[in-house]
């Protein structure tokens, strides 16, 4: 399988046509370009710089061009700092046209979801997501094999089906 770099896997955020998922399973990630904006939140910090990530731009960009982007978040109860942080952003991410919903990890098991992250272009491009032990983010892999993508966007559907949207889950 080939590996992707950062940029060629954030390319196919950009180059999707139609739809792009992600399923991230893992209750904390070690994003170099998310320690400020982190740190702040569990100081109680206003955080301004967040509403102004290139992500943000991206998401708006690519759904205002009619293109969907989803994403599902296996979730630990109770939430890690990090999870919390990700629920403190979700209005913004939904602003910028990203529908992200929310699965409680004992239902992902119970669906044989499986424990890894990854990301669907256009349900034809799957992407393996690979991280160290310390959840930082590794080289990607790409998968275009179709039973192995089938087995995914089957995944994919599961999860979305199953999952609340933020208002549901956050009790809004």
């Amino acid at each position: 399988m080939p590996l992707l770099a950062p940029a060629e896997f954030g390319t196919l955020w950009e180059s999707f046509q139609h739809t792009a998922f992600k399923l991230e399973v893992r209750d904390r990630y070690d994003v170099d370009t998310e320690h400020e904006s982190l740190r702040k939140f569990l100081a109680g910090q206003p955080d301004p710089e967040r509403a102004a990530r290139p992500w943000l731009a991206k998401m708006k960009a690519a759904t205002s061009e009619g293109k969907r982007v989803e994403r599902v978040r296996v979730v630990t109860e109770p939430h890690s700092d990090y999870v919390r942080w990700l629920l403190d952003g979700a209005p913004l991410n939904a602003a910028a046209g990203e529908d992200i919903r929310y699965l409680p990890r004992p239902r992902a098991v119970d669906l044989g979801l499986p424990d890894h992250d990854f990301a669907l272009f256009d349900s034809a491009r799957l992407v393996l997501l690979n991280f160290d032990d310390h959840d930082r983010p590794l080289q990607h892999e790409l998968v275009t094999d179709p039973e192995t993508v089938l087995q995914h966007c089957q995944w994919r559907d599961a999860a979305w089906h199953h999952a609340m949207s933020y208002k549901q889950f956050a009790g809004e």
